[in-house]
């Protein structure tokens, strides 16, 4: 019995220093990652709360659509950055804007702490200003903005496009959804959603149930399950660029926005 209490204890101890190892990890990784977002934004954009973003507006005379593109549960990385410049060469304004207000993390529980403390009505308030700047932009046309996202920000696009009936489209790269059919209608235009067949986070009986909702809402629709893939399959520019499944899944959306923004 003495040695089993012994036992007892010396495992309590070890999970206690787990525990405060682990809180004291997501200080530590906020801190380290402290300046990228000052780093890689090199726009503010001024509200009552102001926004960082990093925006990419192609030289050109006429009017172009726009896409606001927003970053995974890692906040704004150089990934997404170089995303945005490749989607920009095909003629589109892009912002990807820093919803999570300066924080960024390399570590998961600091990702996922960061999506737990942003609640959807503060990151939709700083959705809204990204809106409101990009439409009044000389070179943007204010009818044929969308919104999309990767994880997190896939999530975070639909949650947006709910609440903002001016939106041309919604792009989401395996991001948390929406099933109601009620609660769907309200979404402004087509939708664009890409899965992995294999992420776990995202089972394909979800995806099936949103495909299901968003024809029963009467939405236009293109749901993709990609065989063999996890989840966030489609990462950085160079990956795309390698070929296989995440640059099957990139062309989808180029031809998405192109027939969506440009037709």
């Amino acid at each position: 019995m003495k040695r089993l209490l012994t036992f007892f204890k010396w495992l309590l101890g070890i999970i206690g220093v787990l525990v405060l190892a682990l809180a004291l990890s997501i200080p530590l990784d906020w801190f380290i990652n402290r300046k990228t977002v000052d780093t890689l934004t090199n726009t503010v954009i001024s509200a009552s709360q102001p926004v960082k973003a990093y925006v990419v507006m192609p030289d050109s005379s006429e009017k172009l659509p726009a896409v606001i593109m927003i970053h995974e549960f890692w906040g704004l990385k150089e990934s997404l950055i170089g995303k945005a410049e490749a989607l920009a060469e095909e003629g589109y304004v892009v912002v990807a804007p820093d919803t999570f207000r300066g924080q960024s993390a390399n570590w998961v529980p600091t990702a996922i702490t960061q999506v737990l403390s942003h609640k959807t009505e503060q990151i939709n308030t700083d959705l809204d200003t990204v809106y409101a700047w990009l439409s009044q932009q000389p070179n943007v046309d204010p009818e044929r903005i969308m919104v999309m996202g990767f994880c997190y920000g896939g999530g975070a696009s639909l949650n947006y496009s709910l609440t903002n009936p001016e939106l041309r489209a919604t792009g989401i790269f395996y991001g948390s959804l929406v099933t109601d059919a009620a609660q769907l209608r309200a979404l402004p235009g087509p939708v664009l959603g890409i899965f992995g067949e294999a992420d776990a986070s995202i089972p394909v009986d979800e995806v099936k149930a949103f495909e299901a909702a968003l024809q029963q809402a009467g939405i236009e629709h293109r749901i993709s399950l990609y065989p063999d893939q996890g989840h966030a399959f489609v990462k950085s520019i160079e990956e795309i660029r390698a070929g296989g499944a995440p640059a099957a899944a990139w062309q989808e959306f180029l031809a998405f926005t192109a027939n969506t923004l440009k037709d």
